[in-house]
């Protein structure tokens, strides 16, 4: 129950239209929000700025450090990620704050934790418009030759029901799917098997979940390819996305309805455990 208030109380603050040219204070007052909360939770804050649409807009990143030691490299980051844009006309509960609400929760349990490696959080802007945000932030990492563990990027986590017939099956998909949408889809491509194997393990105690790795980059699956995940995927960086499989389960996807009213908070706790599990799984010191 307390992490379900944590939740609902990002949730109160984030859930509202976020779109960059018919709400931009919002958008903008979302952008404070994260980067306040991240700054909070002490860690090191810092904006990607890129541009696009005719304007300058940024990437949030808050970095959560291992201890210093002298004369040992750094090891590569691992990113935990979500977009804060919504689509035109939309409050985007589900799509996205409900990945950013997971975000924090998960930023402030990890912050308590002794790890190996960096972990990266960000907010990414302008997913809505193809990608822009991510595709900036991957092309900096490219251009400056720095390396990454990992990404896990979180799309869609909110939304979740037990009856038989809630959950469609995305057309193509080489697998079983279950017809009852409370799993969470881990999707990896061929590049991310080992990390998208140890993000299910790790999940597995905390909800259950249907892991998915696509051939190529997805391109013969082009639902697989609809968030942040893909430019980490087409630059070579493994990369994983997490989601409720959006419309395929929630029919109030890009639309007026999707209100923190038909979020499932308990689904949502559960993805904040299983996520939280996955990093420590991969950036965290192992117990002696």
């Amino acid at each position: 129950m307390v992490v379900e208030f944590r939740l609902r109380t990002h949730l109160q603050v984030l859930v509202g239209e976020r779109h960059p040219l018919s709400s931009p204070a919002h958008l903008q007052q979302t952008e404070r929000y994260l980067y306040e909360q991240f700054s909070k939770l002490g860690l090191t804050v810092t904006t990607h700025e890129f541009e696009a649409m005719g304007g300058i807009y940024r990437n949030v990143i808050g970095v959560a450090h291992p201890p210093s030691k002298q004369d040992q490299p750094v090891p590569p980051p691992l990113i935990v990620a979500a977009h804060y844009d919504t689509v035109l006309g939309s409050p985007g509960a589900d799509d996205n704050a409900s990945a950013l609400a997971v975000l924090l929760d998960v930023a402030q349990r990890i912050k308590q934790t002794s790890l190996s490696r960096p972990v990266h959080f960000i907010a990414f802007c302008l997913e809505e418009e193809g990608l822009l945000g991510s595709q900036a932030y991957v092309a900096h990492l490219t251009e400056t030759h720095k390396p990454v563990q990992g990404a896990i990027i979180l799309e869609c986590v909110g939304y979740a029901r037990d009856e038989e017939g809630s959950q469609e099956i995305p057309p193509g998909v080489p697998i079983a799917v279950p017809t009852i949408g409370n799993f969470l889809a881990v999707i990896g491509n061929q590049s991310s098997s080992s990390l998208t194997m140890a993000v299910e393990q790790a999940m597995r105690t905390h909800l259950p979940i249907v892991p998915l790795i696509v051939p190529g980059n997805g391109e013969l699956l082009p639902d697989t390819r609809r968030s942040d995940h893909t430019p980490f995927w087409e630059a070579g960086f493994p990369a994983v996305m997490l989601t409720d499989t959006a419309n395929f389960r929630n029919p109030n996807y890009h639309r007026p309805t999707d209100t923190i009213e038909t979020l499932n908070l308990g689904f949502m706790a559960s993805v904040a455990d299983g996520v939280t599990a996955a990093v420590r799984t991969l950036a965290a010191v192992p117990d002696a």
